[in-house]
C-alpha cells in the first residue's frame, strides 16, 4: 500500500450522550477527532495529542480516558460521555455550576477535561478530600489557575450532588448580576 491509495473505513456504532451514532471510520482515526470532526461535538479540546494535558479527557464506559490516545474503532459498542452531555434541560450540571461560581476557570481550555475527569471522580467517590480531588486530577493540566479555584469548583458541585446546596442555576445567575 502507498500513501496514496485510500484506507478502508470501518463502519462502528457509538452511544454519546446517550444519542446512538453509526459512524465510518479509518482505522487510524482517534477518539478525539471521531468526535470532534465527524460528530461535531467540538467540546472536547485537543491539547496536547500526546496524553499529557488532560484537555481530550471523555468518559468511556464510566471510565474518563484522554480520547487522543483511543482509536476510534476501539470505541465501537462503547458509550461517551462528553462536556457537551453535562447540561441537561437547559440546567447546568452541579460541576458546571461549581466552576462557574467558585471561578474554577480562567482560558477554559482545561475545563472540559477537568469536568469530565471530575465527574468519574464524584461518580466513584461522592465526598472526596482535597487530596482525593488533586489525585483524581492529577493527569489534566491547567496553565492559568493554580488549581484552588478548580478544587474548589470540584467541592461545590460535590456538596450540590450530595443535596447540601439547594441554590438553582438561575438563582446564581440573579445574585451574580446583582
Amino acid at each position: 500500500m502507498t500513501d496514496l491509495e485510500p484506507v478502508a473505513r470501518v463502519s462502528i456504532t457509538v452511544t454519546v450522550n446517550g444519542q446512538p451514532h453509526s459512524v465510518d471510520v479509518e482505522p487510524r482515526l482517534l477518539l478525539v477527532h471521531l468526535l470532534r470532526e465527524d460528530l461535531n461535538l467540538t467540546g472536547t479540546h485537543i491539547g496536547c495529542d500526546t496524553s499529557n494535558c488532560g484537555a481530550c479527557t471523555v468518559i468511556l464506559d464510566g471510565v474518563p480516558v484522554k480520547s487522543c490516545t483511543v482509536l476510534g474503532v476501539q470505541v465501537d459498542g462503547c458509550s461517551i460521555e462528553t462536556v457537551e452531555g453535562l447540561e441537561q434541560n437547559g440546567e447546568l450540571h452541579p460541576l458546571q455550576e461549581g466552576f462557574w461560581q467558585e471561578h474554577g476557570l480562567q482560558c477554559g481550555f482545561c475545563t472540559p477535561g477537568m469536568l469530565m475527569v471530575s465527574k468519574a471522580l464524584l461518580a466513584s467517590n461522592p465526598n472526596p478530600t482535597e487530596a482525593d480531588i488533586r489525585r483524581g486530577i492529577s493527569g489534566n493540566l491547567c496553565r492559568c489557575t493554580g488549581y484552588v479555584n478548580i478544587v474548589k469548583a470540584i467541592q461545590y458541585g460535590a456538596a450540590k450532588l450530595r443535596g447540601e446546596i439547594a441554590v438553582s442555576t438561575q438563582e446564581a445567575e440573579a445574585a451574580h448580576a446583582g
